[in-house]
């Protein structure tokens, strides 16, 4: 990393951070937890899997971080019959230089909406998962390598299950955080409704509001400083203990692997850094650990006939395993 963009002190990582939650808010009306929650993936360099009803701003939201940050923002609608070349890129041939050359794909991107993932075949899904857990492209035998930073935000409908594929938990197991986005209240749907029809034609995304306040390779000076936030020795052992425990509790079919743990660190770091700390503490593992847990664990069919969910089960556990005192 150049020492033109090292950060060395939290308060001027706040600042940056601060004003991208600001700008990404100005576009994004209400959904503060979910702004947080992506910039908090942002700095952890983790995926985000979001799940909601349509017409709730998730592809703002996405646009509205690419302004912010002047990466390059692309949207890959997800349809059963989408194939793998479809995302990743493909070999084809130019009749004017008479060769082949590569075709990229939507994936060579900073910031990729792949909206209602849940659609793809498995074969798409598997080229998403090296997309995302390598972060690089295999077409045709060749490697590329994408820029950072690179941020899949996924999405999944949860009230339209016909035709959806559900995502094998290996894939799910790559997102580190999966948040809800709810309905706004009435007064910011207000505020929303005024804002998109105020002198707009149509239903256009406008992002012209959001300023940009960081440059890409910022973000990677930003990841950097995160990554380096003292975690005591209590802590990581109580994100094991966490994860550990879903393994064991009664209720939960299958718990989440040593990845959950790792995760929920790593989004505890992002949520310290956001809160103006250079140090975690166990509330930063609990305010993480749903979004961080959720998707990693399956419960049993008794308790999902009885209407309980993993965020349910979770909090429970939270209120077991004991936290340290530091």
């Amino acid at each position: 990393m150049s020492e033109e963009t090292a950060i060395n002190d939290i308060a001027t990582v706040l600042d940056k951070v601060g004003q991208l939650e600001q700008e990404i808010g100005r576009a994004v009306i209400g959904q503060k937890q979910v702004i947080r929650d992506t910039v908090a993936a942002l700095l952890a360099g983790g995926h985000v899997l979001v799940e909601g009803v349509p017409g709730l701003g998730k592809t703002l939201l996405v646009r509205s971080l690419a302004a912010g940050v002047g990466g390059v923002f692309n949207r890959v609608q997800f349809t059963p019959d989408l194939m793998p070349g479809d995302i990743s890129g493909h070999i084809m041939f130019d009749m004017k230089s008479e060769s082949f050359r590569v075709r990229k794909g939507p994936v060579f991107c900073n910031f990729l909406l792949a909206d209602e993932i849940n659609r793809a075949p498995a074969k798409t899904q598997s080229a998403m998962l090296e997309v995302m857990q390598e972060q690089q492209v295999t077409i045709e035998g060749q490697s590329f390598q994408l820029k950072l930073p690179f941020l899949v935000l996924a999405t999944q409908n949860p009230i339209e299950q016909e035709g959806t594929y559900p995502l094998p938990q290996a894939q799910l197991d790559r997102f580190l955080l999966k948040v809800f986005i709810d309905f706004p209240s009435e007064e910011e749907e207000n505020r929303m409704i005024a804002q998109v029809t105020n002198k707009h034609v149509g239903d256009r995304l406008d992002v012209t509001a959001v300023r940009q306040v960081l440059q890409p390779q910022e973000i990677a000076a930003l990841q950097h400083y995160t990554a380096q936030l003292v975690m005591d020795e209590q802590i990581i052992a109580y994100a094991v203990r966490i994860a550990r425990t879903t393994r064991e509790w009664n209720g939960i079919e299958n718990g989440c692997g040593p990845r959950g743990g790792i995760s929920l660190l790593r989004a505890a770091r992002a949520n310290a850094v956001l809160e103006g700390r250079d140090f975690v503490t166990p509330d930063d593992i609990k305010s993480m650990a749903l979004p961080a847990l959720r998707h990693r664990i399956k419960l049993s069919a008794d308790l999902e006939i009885e209407g309980y969910t993993p965020d349910d089960v979770l909090g429970d556990i939270l209120l077991n395993v004991q936290a340290p005192r530091l």
